[in-house]
């Protein structure tokens, strides 16, 4: 069945090609009114095997001429939008704008538009960032920021823009070679927690590896963290990082799931799981169950790598527990080198709909809460904070500068990179452009080449823009942003207001000396003995 189904995808061109064989023998035995028909027929034949042979589209190598009907209704979207592209098919507004940037910029367009802004820049929430009377000179080289705090010694270069995390299992092989050799030598791919695949390293980008509480890629067959595994491939040339997640924004408090459907021989192996069954992270770890054991986990982690730089990645919940985790830090002596603080609203993989719309902070609130948590207990000059959730555009970036973060990190937007419509169809194993599919069929249709040279352009492009934007802004690099840049609009009178002024920013070790009254009982109930007030 499976099959036929996937056979279906030719039927056009089938159907085109045998017309055009009865047409072409009924013009050479019957009549030459025949030719009406074998022509356009045996023409269609002819594009629908372009189709399959060319590089470009992945969508017209798994449905050939079936696949042109997108494209002419893109054409004519902006009649359409209103019932097809301003709203998701969950009724949720979607920023088709977005999108196009990202689209146009993998393609090597540049991303301009005519006859102004498509927001609504007088709505209420509307923020914008500050130019200046005085912009500055463009750097050439793109700003990198530099990880590692005062345990490492094998510190990383990290760029303002990188992969966000992304398993082998939920992506094809050649989605990962394409994110992969895209990167190369620019900027950071994050393999996400399936595990570090050949596809991973047969590029040689830089990786981040990540690791969940599955401890795939270093787990013992009882499913505990497996030492002397992780020590071997921690220390592969081309692991630049190792992040440990504790939570993801769109699922905070559920482990990750990969269907059965998608796992086969070579993905049970990769992960050390059985083959064929649905992979169902657990939702806590195993190796810690307390803050302070969980910054001894972190330093053991550190030893292990010789010295590379170790992160944490959560979803922000409550401003306790990110307390109780700073007094660990104090109390032993020991912090992570990075923190990655994923928003509620980002996330490509699947989850429920409960838990995507109303567990975890969202990025600006999860972002804030961290840096001005460290700010507060004097840590934040050993750590850097990335910023993970629907970061798409140069504007994305600086924002989230502005809010605290030193670096971003992007899964959706590296996606539409690839070639991803948002079929919506990631889980059921039939992505039609082979992004997210462990069909060999269908992943066949992503050039790895091709779709490595959209994520590199698309990146490089963000990244100037954000570099454009600050210029703009009259400062001379990243590290010059401030929250009174940005600005919102608020309620129905009007009014401006700048981050500085919306939300409390704490000095440094303020926390440690006079806490504010705002944060007084969140540091006092905070317990680095426990997660939990």
């Amino acid at each position: 069945m499976k099959s036929l189904i996937d056979l279906a995808r030719y039927t056009a061109l089938a159907v085109c090609a045998t017309s055009a064989v009865f047409a072409t023998a009924g013009t050479c035995e019957q009549s030459w009114w025949w030719w009406t028909v074998a022509v356009p027929t045996l023409g269609l034949t002819a594009l629908g095997v372009w189709d399959i042979v060319q590089r470009r589209h992945a969508i017209l190598r798994n449905y050939p001429l079936l696949g042109h009907a997108r494209f002419m209704l893109e054409s004519i979207r902006p009649e359409l939008q209103q019932y097809f592209v301003e709203r998701n098919f969950d009724g949720r507004p979607y920023d088709r704008a977005v999108r196009d940037v990202v689209y146009q910029r993998a393609k090597g367009i540049e991303a301009k538009t005519a006859f102004g802004t498509e927001r609504d820049i007088y709505a209420e929430g509307h923020e914008f960032l500050a130019p200046s009377m005085a912009p500055r000179r463009v750097h050439e080289m793109p700003p990198t920021v530099l990880v590692g705090g005062p345990d490492c010694t094998q510190p990383y270069a990290m760029s303002l823009l990188n992969i966000s995390a992304m398993s082998f299992g939920a992506l094809s092989a050649n989605a990962i070679l394409a994110l992969n050799k895209g990167a190369q030598g620019r900027f950071a791919h994050d393999t996400g927690e399936g595990g570090i695949s050949e596809y991973h390293l047969r590029h040689g980008g830089d990786l981040i590896w990540q690791i969940g509480t599955g401890y795939f890629g270093c787990r013992t067959p009882e499913g505990d963290f497996d030492a002397d595994a992780f020590a071997v491939k921690a220390r592969h040339r081309n692991v630049k990082c190792v992040l440990l997640k504790l939570s993801q924004g769109a699922k905070p408090g559920l482990g990750g799931l990969l269907p059965g459907a998608k796992v086969d021989t070579e993905i049970a192996e990769i992960r050390g799981v059985p083959p064929g069954r649905t992979v169902a992270s657990p939702p806590h770890h195993r190796a810690f169950s307390t803050p302070r054991e969980l910054i001894r986990f972190i330093a053991h982690m550190r030893n292990l790598a010789e010295g590379k730089p170790i992160g944490i990645k959560l979803c922000v919940g409550d401003r306790v527990q990110v307390l109780a985790l700073c007094k660990a830090m104090l109390a032993e002596g020991v912090s992570p080198d990075f923190i990655v603080v994923d928003g509620s609203e980002g996330g490509t993989g699947a989850a429920p709909l409960e838990f995507a719309d109303e567990l975890g902070m969202p990025l600006t609130e999860g972002l804030m809460t961290v840096h001005n948590a460290l700010v507060g207990t004097g840590l934040r000059s050993r750590i850097r904070i990335g910023a993970s959730g629907k970061i798409a555009t140069g504007g994305d970036i600086v924002k989230r500068l502005a809010q605290g973060a030193d670096f971003t990190n992007a899964a959706r937007a590296m996606m539409f990179a690839l070639g991803c419509i948002q079929a919506r169809a990631c889980h059921t194993n039939a992505c039609p452009v082979g992004v997210a599919t462990q069909d060999t069929r269908r992943a066949r249709a992503l050039h790895v080449t091709e779709k490595a040279d959209r994520v590199r352009r698309y990146q490089a492009a963000t990244v100037r823009s954000a570099q454009h934007i600050i210029a703009a802004m009259g400062l001379d690099s990243p590290e010059q942003l401030h929250p009174r840049m940005l600005r919102r609009r608020l309620g129905a009178s009007g009014e401006i207001r700048s981050y500085a002024d919306l939300y409390q920013w704490l000095d440094e070790e303020q926390l440690l000396n006079d806490p504010p009254v705002s944060w007084r009982g969140d540091w006092h109930a905070a317990d680095p003995d426990r997660f939990t007030a």
